[in-house]
């Protein structure tokens, strides 16, 4: 047997020991490779009479296995659900493929002989699937970071080998519905409690352990393969209790997910009949379900922007070679507002010595009890001991002193959007900056070149747009201006990296990538209200079609007077009156004469609580645009949530066209993280790519733009890629960095 993955060696008393180890890599998966050695040692177990038993544990010290293999998974993803008679050749060998785990962990677990696994940290998906199918689990107690856990609900795919089968038999369906809908991890003391782990010991005796236990159970069955079996809790159709599966639990499913995540529902169906089944039948049932989701372009799209895209921006996968790393220990900020005290936060929270500077003491002292608040928070909660919250908060300083800033390797300006002012405390502080010290500027709209020329060193000079509340916002848009250097994009990557978040890079325009991206869904939103659309079902179909949020309330958060001051902002730039426009007219009436300026003001589109949540829409909205529709018919609000959704993606089709956005990835994860798009779309450009293709999605557009207006027609570059055959992963790939000199 000649295993490439695993180790294998049988001793004196015939127990076999199979270590998990793939070669080059920090983590277990389950690649291909891996399959293919999983099939043969299970096969010789089955097979080889001098093999009384096997002990399955991992020789990783990370843990015993991390799941499937997604960048694999990837590849055979999204290619359409279901099929005709006439694809039932390819059906079945589709489904062949997919069982073959399934049927071999079957195997493994009806082969005579008793199997136990020793896991020494990380089992989840098919790591825990893995572990499932022995008999025995023994769990380390000494390794804190030890989880188990089937979370690939979380990236639109459902356990694909028996994890929908295996853990309900063992834990109940109710109990069990709530890991695997949601993708939850469960520690080894809950693990332990519901008997998903059977015994714990220290890493250096869990094979021993297992081996002890091999040894002392030769006739060791699955549960469920006992003549006495009962489902744990009961099962649909007999007990009321796991009864609710196929109620409350369809209910709960579409009430959070609006029908918009393929797996969960499968998953429920997963559930309720492999539960009417013995457990061969019941394997065959989750296989075509996975089959099915997996073949969907929810999964595509969520494997790919939600895991694998996801990660490698997230390790610097943007960041030009060449230069070296950049290690920043400290860092200044200017303007102790909301933005300038989130960033000063999350510094210290990284261990960068940080100034944070305003025009009074007694604001930069302000700016710093944000942190505090946090801070204390975490501490009463348990998150945080009082030690290390101190040791953060110690790592500001409060200041009007711009001298302060000499020595910083980095300086962020996060004051008022306004030209003038960010000059000004520019050259402020390039009076005590170093030549190779970043100059960024967090703004979410002015053109970064025409910020850079109040700089003395513009080729040092760059974007570093957050996100409000910055220490829960996971984005990072670097904004390179025309005169921005390499060397000062990697330093920037360098320095969001090293504070915990994920960067994109976007090339210099008004709005950016973002913003102006952004700022198509709240338009819409507008759009449908002056038309006469009811503002609540134009709220809810907002939400139904995946948004966080209905376009109205977010206009409030972000603040109805500062919409009303970018629109004008932008119709003045356009060399167009504002005035004529009846969108800004619209938004004058509210802001100006009607004093609602958002959730900030407590009155916006919405009236709100003391607590600042919203109570109500406006009741007197309408006073202005007369409601004409207000009834929500299926092909309404089909037609509806095209144009929310559609309406962002062709904007984002006109960042790639002008050169905005280079790299499919930012698009993607710059949609989700930065304003919400729909993630179980994998964002903008997949959702163009994917769920409609360039060819289908241009033919749509341009019906809507017949409709609706002009905002709608696709530009000339989709045309031509739909001409081509092209996807917008395939025309703007992952740039390919140079490798930086030996």
């Amino acid at each position: 047997m000649n295993l490439e993955t695993f180790s294998f060696e049988i001793d004196a008393d015939g127990i076999a020991l199979a270590t998990f180890d793939v070669p080059g890599r920090s983590m277990n998966t389950l690649t291909g490779q891996v399959i293919k050695d999983i099939v043969a040692l299970t096969n010789e177990v089955s097979s080889n009479d001098a093999i009384k038993g096997l002990v399955i544990t991992s020789g990783k010290p990370s843990g015993f296995c991390a799941g499937a293999d997604l960048g694999e998974m990837n590849e055979t993803a999204g290619g359409g659900a279901g099929g005709d008679l006439d694809e039932q050749a390819k059906l079945k060998s589709a489904f062949d493929r997919a069982f073959v785990l399934n049927k071999t962990f079957r195997q493994l677990e009806t082969c005579g002989k008793p199997v136990a696994a020793a896991i020494n940290g990380l089992a989840l998906g098919g790591g825990l699937e893995l572990a499932l199918a022995c008999h025995y689990r023994v769990a380390a107690n000494d390794n804190p970071k030890l989880q188990l856990g089937l979370p690939e609900a979380k990236i639109g795919l459902l356990p694909g080998a028996g994890g929908t089968q295996r853990l309900p038999r063992l834990i109940g369906l109710m109990e069990a519905s709530q890991y695997i809908l949601e993708g939850k991890s469960m520690r080894l003391d809950k693990a332990a409690q519901l008997g998903v782990v059977n015994e714990t010991a220290p890493t250096s005796e869990l094979v021993d352990r297992a081996k002890a236990w091999v040894k002392a159970n030769p006739d060791a069955k699955a549960p469920w393969d006992e003549k006495k079996f009962k489902f744990p809790g009961g099962i649909p159709n007999q007990h009321p209790g796991a009864s609710q599966i196929a109620t409350m639990g369809n209910a709960m499913i579409a009430a959070k997910t609006y029908g918009n995540y393929p797996a969960q529902v499968n998953i429920l169906k997963c559930l309720y009949e492999g539960s009417q089944v013995p457990m061969d039948a019941a394997l065959r049932i989750e296989t075509r379900y996975f089959l099915d989701t997996q073949q969907r372009p929810e999964a595509k799209g969520m494997i790919r922007s939600l895991f694998l895209s996801m990660q490698e921006l997230s390790k610097g996968a943007s960041r030009p070679a060449a230069p070296a790393k950049y290690e920043v220990k400290k860092a200044a900020v200017l303007g102790a507002g909301l933005m300038g005290a989130g960033i000063a936060h999350v510094q210290a929270m990284a261990g960068i010595e940080t100034v944070l500077l305003d025009i009074s003491q007694e604001s930069a002292e302000k700016g710093k009890a944000y942190s505090k608040r946090i801070l204390d928070k975490q501490v009463s909660r348990g998150k945080m001991t009082q030690e290390k919250a101190d040791a953060v908060l110690a790592n500001i300083t409060p200041s009007t002193d711009y001298s302060l800033i000499k020595g910083a390797d980095i300086v962020v300006e996060a004051v008022f959007e306004d030209t003038e002012l960010k000059a000004k405390v520019t050259k402020m502080a390039e009076e005590h900056l170093s030549d190779t010290a970043v100059m960024g500027s967090n703004t979410s709209t002015l053109p970064i070149t025409g910020l850079a020329e109040a700089s003395v060193r513009p080729e040092n000079y760059i974007g570093v747009h957050f996100f409000s509340p910055v220490e829960r916002m996971g984005l990072v848009e670097i904004i390179l201006g025309d005169k921005t250097t390499e060397e000062t994009l990697a330093k920037t990557i360098d320095y969001v990296l090293k504070i915990r978040k994920t960067p994109i890079v976007v090339n210099d325009f008004r709005g950016f990538y973002t913003s102006r991206c952004f700022g198509t869904y709240t338009q819409e939103g507008m759009e449908m209200v002056i038309e006469g659309i009811k503002p609540a079902m134009i709220e809810n179909i907002g939400r139904q079609a995946g948004m966080p949020m209905g376009p109205l309330e977010v206009s409030d958060s972000v603040g109805l007077d500062t919409a009303l001051k970018i629109g004008r902002q932008y119709a003045k730039a356009a060399g167009q009156d504002a005035n004529e426009d009846p969108r800004s007219q619209f938004l004058a009436w509210l802001v100006e004469d009607k004093g609602r300026l958002g959730r900030k003001a407590g009155k916006g589109y919405y009236e709100y609580g003391e607590d600042g949540k919203p109570t109500r829409l406006w009741p007197e909205l309408n006073a202005r645009m007369e409601v004409k529709v207000d009834d929500c018919p299926p092909e309404l609000k089909e037609e509806l949530t095209k144009r929310l959704l559609f309406r962002q993606c062709i904007e984002v089709a006109r960042c790639f066209e002008e050169g905005v956005i280079t790299d499919a990835r930012d698009a993607d994860i710059g949609s989700i993280l930065a304003w919400g798009f729909a993630p179980y779309t994998g964002g903008c450009a997949s959702y163009m790519d994917l769920k409609w293709g360039i060819p289908a999605f241009v033919k749509e557009a341009d019906r809507l733009a017949d409709a609706y207006g002009e905002r709608f027609r696709p530009p000339q570059m989709l045309r031509d890629m739909a001409e081509k055959g092209e996807s917008l992963y395939s025309r703007f790939p992952p740039a390919k960095q140079e490798k930086a000199a030996a």
